[in-house]
């Protein structure tokens, strides 16, 4: 049987570091509170049935599965990272779009607005809503940065 997710929630993140852009990416997942799982990166199905809740604080450890988003940058860099999500109109499951750049906060929100209408368009459905999550940061001199965003799974 294979195993399908009742729950999600979506969470995001932040961070700078002097020392590297992995140290930022470690920041970043302890601010969107998945900084002690270990991650495991899914697609963009919303099963049927599924329900949204607010962020858990998940087990250390815990194989997580997740839509992760993320963009890592240096200095002087505009950066953003994030997730859309929606669920189609005739009740049956939804969708989720990661997306990031080099870039604002705004432009990337139009870039994954665009990706979940195609979505839709491919699959000839119409969606409810567009949910957005999403990071943006200007990263200082001598420093590294990461956003990221994630759509967490739950059984």
């Amino acid at each position: 049987m294979l195993p399908i997710p009742t729950k999600f929630f979506v969470t995001s993140g932040k961070a700078i570091s002097k020392v590297s852009d992995l140290n930022a990416f470690d920041l970043a997942l302890l601010r969107a509170g998945i900084g002690e799982q270990n991650l495991v990166s899914v697609s963009s199905i919303l099963p049927v049935g599924i329900k949204q809740v607010e962020k858990r604080t998940l087990p250390m450890g815990a194989i997580t599965y997740c839509v992760l988003a993320q963009q890592r940058g240096g200095e002087g860099e505009m950066i953003s990272a994030g997730i859309a999500y929606a669920f189609r109109k005739d009740g049956l499951g939804g969708y989720v779009a990661e997306g990031h750049m080099h870039g604002t906060q705004k432009s990337l929100k139009e870039v994954l607005r665009w990706k979940m209408e195609e979505m839709a368009k491919l699959r000839g459905v119409e969606l409810e809503k567009i949910n957005f999550k999403a990071e943006e940061l200007a990263i200082p001199m001598d420093h590294y940065g990461v956003c990221l965003a994630a759509c967490v799974f739950i059984f």
